[in-house]
């Protein structure tokens, strides 16, 4: 079924991207957000890590040449320190009481790519609408 959801989403998401010109926060991110589309606090934190991540690439292209494939392994590798702090530091102290899951350790790096790529709220509202659609489609057919 997970695999089935892969291939719908990525057919849907490049039709999006050819009707409209936005990518919907990459190629996988709207399967992973269709999976958990039941988790809303996963999803929101997961774009609040891509936010996150967004603004430190944009503040490190101010102080570094940054462009093509070494500013999107920056950006995944931010989103996996970030996740990875988040799991080993914040998570386990005993003051915070809220579960700070996101999806996955890249997912928000691939979205915060594609939110330099074009407009912060088209990408998250392409992710939204392509999400809402993979799920329906995948209720359809599986």
């Amino acid at each position: 079924m997970i695999l089935q959801l892969f291939i719908i989403g990525m057919i849907i998401g490049f039709i999006f991207y050819e009707l409209t010109g936005i990518s919907p926060g990459g190629v996988i991110a709207p399967a992973y957000f269709a999976l958990f589309i039941y988790e809303l606090d996963r999803i929101i934190m997961t774009l609040l890590l891509a936010l996150i991540v967004y603004i430190i690439i944009k503040y490190l292209s101010s102080k570094l040449i940054l462009y093509g494939r070494r500013k999107f392994l920056l950006a995944v590798l931010i989103s996996f320190i970030l996740k990875l702090l988040i799991e080993t530091q914040i998570q386990p102290m005993d003051v915070m009481k809220l579960d700070l899951q996101s999806i996955g350790y890249i997912i928000p790096g691939l979205i915060a790519n594609e939110m330099g790529r074009q407009k912060v709220a088209s990408t998250i509202l392409g992710l939204g609408i392509v999400t809402i659609i993979v799920y329906q489609v995948s209720i359809l057919i599986i």
